[in-house]
């Protein structure tokens, strides 16, 4: 009996939506494709390659790496194990940022720890007049996030920088009117490490390797001396961190410190405004 498409999906053992991703990518098909030759049969090269990236699937490996692309705001951007995958939940973020500032004004903004560079790619092209930066730790990072700006046609500056530290070298310090993170905020040891698909991505976008709150404490700490009279910085935390990561930025200073909720209604986002001089 012919292997057909169907039945590939079928046999695989894997959730539907996954299977059928994988095989889009191994055919180089959309999804109305697949639907429509149900009945076709595939090479038995393209068959293998499906079953090999199956198998990596049902051992826990996220399809994301398996095909190297996660869609974010309606695009597609490219990721490896060397990037955090993006998140639906981070969207909140850039709808927020867009709704924070005039997006027609020529205005700078800062995304610390970019990774993939999804949000400070998406920012720079859905509000064009911005002057988007964004700063990473991890080399590897920084090209995946050139590449995807090039790919998407975005203009966007890149700096190796862990936190904010290469820009608090600065003579003077730079000013922007927005700064915006998704930092690492799982605690050291959090069982949730060692489950699903956190278990390939990098430790270091995940955990801070302590509380979960030190990239907070430095942005509360530094982030208002590289903000323009007026400026916000926007954070995306954890949902159990809701009380926790505004009342750091209460502490140091911070006006009109807000957290806001995601579409479940959970705690996501903690906006504010830069502190008084």
């Amino acid at each position: 009996m012919q292997t057909t498409v169907s039945s590939l999906i079928r046999s695989s053992g894997l959730d539907r939506t996954d299977a059928r991703v994988l095989l889009q990518y191994v055919l180089g098909v959309n999804r109305a494709w697949l639907v429509a030759h149900g009945d076709d049969v595939p090479d038995e090269a393209s068959c293998n390659r499906f079953h090999t990236l199956a198998a990596r699937r049902l051992a826990g490996e996220p399809v994301a790496y398996l095909v190297g692309e996660r869609e974010f705001w309606g695009r597609p951007f490219q990721v490896t194990p060397d990037v955090l995958i993006p998140r639906p939940e981070t969207e909140l973020l850039i709808e927020t940022a867009l709704a924070t500032l005039d997006v027609t004004a020529p205005l700078r903004v800062l995304d610390v720890g970019t990774g993939s560079g999804c949000i400070a790619i998406t920012l720079a092209l859905e509000a064009p007049a911005w002057q988007v930066s964004a700063l990473d730790i991890s080399p590897a990072a920084l090209q995946i996030a050139a590449r995807n700006a090039r790919e998407l046609g975005a203009n966007v500056t890149l700096l190796e920088s862990d936190m904010l530290d290469a820009l608090r070298l600065q003579t003077p310090l730079p000013q922007f009117n927005l700064i915006v993170s998704n930092p690492p905020y799982i605690p050291a040891g959090d069982p949730h490490l060692d489950q699903g698909d956190l278990r390939f991505e990098p430790a270091n976008a995940l955990t801070d390797q302590q509380d979960g709150l030190s990239c907070y404490r430095h942005l509360a700490t530094y982030a208002g001396a590289l903000l323009a009279p007026n400026g916000y910085l926007l954070l995306e935390h954890g949902y159990d961190q809701g009380d926790s990561v505004p009342a750091l930025l209460q502490q140091a200073g911070w006006q009109s410190v807000e957290c806001l909720p995601d579409l479940a209604g959970q705690p996501r986002l903690t906006r504010a405004r830069r502190p008084l001089d």
